[in-house]
């Protein structure tokens, strides 16, 4: 009696699989599906039943350097990274030897084809819009075995060093044309605004005498300089008037 209880609690101890609050179980009997185990200790009968945890946590894959051409003919290496859980245990199981593998797999094929679709200039200036299109297409493609994406980054973008080298000079050169057209604009207001004033000045009786006596008092400032003074014809004209 004493060898038949000890035998049954080695069969209980032994037959006891605990299950975890971030894993479900997929049972098998037989070598049948049966179903799902939710968390918790759950029996399994030896030889005849078998259980597989599956973890449906929140898992980050790194997805490495992937060998790309884009539309426009420029070879880029570019690397992301993947946020997925498992949202179907079962699927997970049944429908795929290996889904973490697989879901590597198909991140790094989805990624080289999406940029082989877009240009350069898209890739670098639309990041978050290729990644959202990464992630739609790989999301369809492992509905399948019960996975869902959250989300995709793309990490990096690698240019071959000629072409690095070429963006630099073209990002110069748009400075550059930015620069020259915002010194025009300003030259045309400055000329805008000289034109206004000497139209003032020309029409203002006593104007240009008060603008002439202004500019000798900002050069006579340093006693270094050397004043050559042209006197206006308006004051020769003013004297002409007083003698007579």
């Amino acid at each position: 009696m004493i060898y038949l209880i000890i035998f049954v609690l080695f069969l209980l101890l032994i037959s006891l699989r605990q299950i975890n609050k971030y894993q479900r179980g997929v049972m098998f009997t037989m070598g049948r599906f049966t179903g799902i185990k939710e968390p918790g200790w759950r029996l399994v009968v030896p030889i005849f039943q078998q259980m597989t945890k599956v973890d449906i946590r929140v898992k980050a894959v790194d997805v490495p350097d992937q060998k790309a051409i884009t539309k426009d003919n420029i070879a880029v290496s570019v690397n992301a990274v993947i946020y997925y859980n498992v949202s179907d245990a079962s699927k997970a199981v049944l429908n795929v030897e290996n889904y973490y593998y697989a879901m590597s797999q198909l991140a790094q094929t989805t990624m080289r084809n999406v940029v082989g679709q877009v240009e350069l200039d898209e890739l670098l200036s639309k990041r978050d819009a290729i990644s959202d299109r990464i992630r739609t297409i790989v999301d369809q493609a492992s509905d399948e075995w019960g996975i869902k994406v959250d989300n995709v980054e793309l990490k990096d973008v690698a240019l071959p060093p000629d072409m690095e080298r070429t963006i630099g000079k073209q990002a110069e050169a748009e400075r550059e044309r930015r620069a020259v057209i915002i010194q025009s604009e300003g030259e045309v207001v400055a000329a805008a605004n000289m034109a206004k004033a000497a139209g003032i000045l020309a029409t203002a009786p006593g104007a240009l005498h008060l603008r002439t006596l202004q500019s000798i008092n900002d050069v006579s400032s340093d006693q270094s300089n050397t004043i050559v003074f042209a006197v206006p014809l308006e004051i020769l004209r003013a004297f002409e008037r007083k003698e007579k």
